[in-house]
């Protein structure tokens, strides 16, 4: 781990990308960020190592940073982690948005009666991306109550970024089965795949294959923080180029931000590889960059 965050905009420059859109971005509301944080502060023996939050700052605070990093569109990632809790959530994430206009109107669901009825409501608000998350949520991709909320998002086509792999740590109903059942039915779902779909990458980039519509994030792949790199041949990843979007999982990361571009440009995948994984890939999925 070499680079600093003051090393983006050089690197930026030197690529001609006019910075980096970010998928993968976490702001919630303080009450669930706090929880998220003692998460992590205790992550420790959870995860067979410490995890400290590298941007503990406040909202305006970590707004300011990512656009002195260079980013200039991200996400406002929050998740459903039990029944009732997604109304709120997206009801604060919708403020948000009107208070931060460079970030994408994000919102999230739960396997619920309900989410047949607040799913399309948020997209009729606007909302551009949604966040669902199988492991801290512990339901299952192919949950039937979820059926109305994947048709009305393949309807709209408006993405979804997907925790589903079994990294950091296996869930009930991770991996790539669940995610495969739901895409024979809904072929045109534009799904997300986070962090590559860590560890079972190889099964998530069949899918990608696959579907048209079905991408995979960079999230903490790659980075110094893990034991191993993700296991994939790295040659995969550039045989779907148009298919990787960059993300960082900022603010919960252990380590510089720069260091995820550090590790994807390790990769030595080339200059246009990065530049359509940093910017034009993710601006096609999320929409203009004024």
């Amino acid at each position: 781990m070499t680079w600093q965050d003051a090393d983006l905009a050089a690197y930026l420059e030197r690529l001609g990308v006019p910075g980096i859109v970010d998928v993968h971005v976490h702001f919630m509301a303080p009450q669930v960020l706090a929880k998220v944080w003692a998460y992590f502060d205790s992550a420790g023996p959870k995860l067979g190592r410490a995890w400290p939050i590298h941007y503990r700052t406040s909202d305006e605070e970590r707004v300011e940073t990512l656009r002195s990093l260079g980013v200039r569109r991200f996400t406002a990632l929050s998740y459903a982690h039990k029944p009732g809790i997604a109304p709120f959530m997206n009801e604060w994430l919708a403020g948000f948005a009107q208070r931060v206009p460079d970030s994408v109107p994000s919102a999230t669901f739960f396997p619920e009666p309900e989410a047949a009825e607040y799913v399309p409501a948020a997209l009729a608000s606007g909302v551009r991306i949604f966040k669902a998350h199988l492991q801290v949520g512990e339901f299952a991709a192919d949950d039937p109550l979820l059926d109305p909320v994947w048709a009305a998002l393949e309807e709209a086509q408006v993405p979804i970024v997907l925790h589903a792999g079994s990294g950091p740590a296996p869930g009930p109903h991770t991996g790539p089965r669940g995610v495969a059942a739901v895409l024979e039915r809904f072929p045109r779902l534009p799904l997300v795949i986070a962090h590559l779909g860590m560890p079972e990458v190889d099964a998530f980039c069949d899918l990608a294959e696959q579907y048209p519509n079905v991408r995979l994030d960079t999230t903490m792949t790659f980075v110094d923080f893990f034991d191993a790199p993700p296991p994939v041949d790295p040659k995969r990843l550039l045989a779907l180029q148009d298919r990787i979007v960059f993300g960082s999982d900022f603010p919960n990361i252990p380590y510089p931000y720069a260091h995820q571009v550090e590790a994807l440009d390790r990769l030595g995948l080339g200059d246009d590889w990065m530049r359509s994984v940093l910017w034009h890939n993710g601006a096609d999925l999320v929409g203009p960059v004024d």
